[in-house]
């Protein structure tokens, strides 16, 4: 299966039988290529980089003591996804939802004012371009969306809407491409459970998610025009010309700024 990590890890043999024995710098230099791909895995699965961060070393603590359990009969990259995954499903029980300030309140009457910040942590976090470290394009053959679409908001805010199964069944057909048996095998289920799963993820996701993707739009804009449109909207901010700022926006827009809990709708 094709990724960021396309290439076998040298000496992979080598290294899996001296980390079986306890050598922790082994153990360390057979993960290490994948830490980047699980990490923004964790993030779609729990809609905040901070508590991606958690499972991912949550994840890789399982991953150590559980490696004598690694016969091979997968990947090592399958077999790390499924603990990931996993790691990510105990997560989502414990917790609650992260979701949006559209999600949270219906839209403030723009002459209320903001309101009060909301104290606890429930707001969805933007994965930050310095660590994203996800090539463009797909992770495979039979995946469907971009690694980097993978990663925006709107995409992991339309999947915090799913049970967590159908999410981490989404999640690893459409942007991971692993085969459905692969899946089953993860999540301890059947293949027609999986494919049962994503048909009802799809949908919801699809009524969710803008028709044209973040990254559709750049290449489309290019940078030259990106940039343009940034410094005007960023020109504007620091002059507080609420003219011009309004001038840029569409008729649809939603405007919010967590922590607070209010938002606004339309122009």
């Amino acid at each position: 299966m094709a990724t960021q990590t396309r290439s076998a890890i040298p000496n992979e043999d080598k290294l899996l039988d001296a980390a079986r024995k306890g050598d922790e710098n082994a153990f360390a230099r057979l993960v290490e290529p994948y830490l980047t791909e699980l990490h923004a895995h964790c993030y779609r699965m729990l809609g905040s980089v901070h508590d991606a961060e958690d499972a991912l070393q949550e994840a890789h603590l399982r991953a150590w003591r559980g490696l004598k359990t690694f016969e091979g009969r997968s990947s090592l990259r399958s077999w790390l996804y499924t603990i990931a995954t996993n790691t990510c499903l105990n997560a989502i029980a414990k917790r609650p939802k992260r979701v949006l300030p559209v999600d949270y309140a219906p839209a403030t009457d723009p002459h209320a004012g903001p309101g009060e910040p909301v104290v606890e942590s429930v707001w969805i976090e933007p994965y930050p371009d310095e660590i994203l470290g996800l090539e463009d394009g797909f992770a495979s053959p039979d995946a469907s969306y971009e690694m980097r679409e993978s990663v925006e908001l709107a995409f992991v805010a339309a999947l915090q809407h799913l049970p967590p199964n159908q999410r981490a069944v989404l999640i690893l057909r459409e942007v991971l491409g692993f085969s459905a048996k692969e899946v089953a095998d993860a999540l301890d289920t059947s293949t027609a459970s999986v494919n049962s799963a994503l048909q009802r993820a799809r949908a919801s996701v699809d009524e969710r998610t803008p028709e044209q993707s973040q990254q559709s739009t750049l290449r489309s804009l290019g940078d030259e025009e990106l940039k343009r449109i940034v410094d005007r909207y960023v020109e504007a901010w620091e002059k507080c010309d609420v003219e011009t700022v309004v001038a840029m926006l569409s008729e649809d827009v939603s405007f919010a700024m967590p922590p607070l809990a209010s938002w606004f709708h339309g122009r």
